[in-house]
């Protein structure tokens, strides 16, 4: 249950003056030190009333903050720990509070790589510690797709920092199709992750076209301190997206319809796990095959998820597409009838 900065101020010193046993504690004299640490931490000289102070305590001791304070009073005037040892500070962590903080910290542990997180990197590994002391014997209910070993990580925070800093880089890259690598001057505007893979969405000097090198090609990678930070005037990181797969785009690239049939093993799976945010239905057929129409950029990414698929779908729309489709599933199955080892 929620609980208020005052409310937790009361318990907090009620919780101080129960563990000094030097000195014996009224009602009266709990309402005197609430109130001085009202005063002293929110500036507020009203005092509280005596039944604020008792119910304090009804709430401390009870199980709806999980402290179950053991207050008992003796000579029936004055208040004390029964248990010389405990404090709410020490209050252990229930199950559903431990299964909350290993979902956050599954969370947080994604934005490792970012210096703008190191300061929570310490509070992190102290949450796992406290929640791997508390929960023995237990194993991961959360595993996200990550890659640890995949290159060009340490260069998050340079990217991310050149591009909240609006600082323009001097970056060597080696492409896939590059005999070699080249440097060049980059304006960075925005950082993209898919597939585990992170992209850097600029522009380089000289040029008027976006560039979207993938950071595990980059070979070496430094601020330019000398150079003037381009603004992004080629696309909107919003909207820019919105209907494409991936990471290849143009920024003048317009989307197309596509339209597909998935028979009825693949159908329930393209149904429930959409290619694109625009597929919809467009007709249902006896066999249980069903047709799906979207409207995106034919670009690799798009090729790679639908001949992922093999023969469980086919492509009705555009017919380049279908023709590029036919040819590479072609090629694909003479493959096959071309290894010795398949015959």
């Amino acid at each position: 249950m929620p609980v208020n900065r005052n409310a937790l101020i009361r318990y907090k010193t009620i919780d101080a003056c129960l563990r000094n046993r030097y000195r014996r504690w009224t009602l009266d004299d709990l309402i005197d030190a609430c109130s001085e640490a009202l005063y002293e931490y929110e500036g507020i000289d009203k005092g509280i009333s005596r039944r604020t102070v008792q119910l304090d305590i009804q709430m401390m001791r009870s199980e709806k903050l999980g402290y179950n304070a053991p207050i008992v009073v003796y000579d029936n005037k004055y208040y004390m720990y029964e248990d010389e040892d405990y404090s709410i500070t020490n209050t252990p962590l229930t199950e559903n509070d431990l299964r909350v903080m290993s979902g956050a910290v599954e969370v947080l542990r994604q934005f490792k790589g970012f210096s703008y997180f190191s300061d929570m990197g310490d509070i992190v590994s102290r949450l796992e510690d406290h929640i791997t002391s508390a929960r023995q014997k237990t194993v991961p209910v959360i595993d996200f797709e990550k890659n640890e070993s995949l290159k060009g990580l340490d260069y998050l925070d340079t990217v991310y920092r050149a591009i909240v800093n609006k600082q323009a880089l001097e970056m060597r890259y080696h492409s896939f199709r590059a005999r070699s690598a080249s440097t060049f001057v980059f304006y960075p505007y925005l950082l993209k992750e898919y597939r585990n893979r992170w992209f850097v969405f600029g522009q380089r000097k000289g040029s008027q076209k976006l560039f979207n090198p993938a950071l595990d090609r980059i070979e070496g990678l430094r601020v330019a301190e000398k150079e003037t930070y381009r603004e992004n005037t080629l696309f909107d990181p919003l909207t820019f997206f919105d209907d494409v797969i991936g990471v290849t785009k143009e920024t003048d690239e317009k989307a197309s319809v596509v339209r597909i049939s998935a028979n009825a093993q693949n159908a329930p799976y393209v149904a429930t796990k959409p290619i694109h945010r625009s597929q919809r239905i467009v007709e249902r057929h006896e066999d249980g095959s069903v047709t799906f129409e979207m409207r995106v950029v034919i670009n690799r990414e798009l090729h790679r998820e639908l001949l992922g698929f093999a023969d469980g779908i086919k492509v009705l729309y555009p017919p380049s597409l279908a023709d590029f489709m036919s040819k590479r599933l072609g090629l694909a199955s003479r493959m096959y009838q071309d290894d010795p080892l398949q015959r």
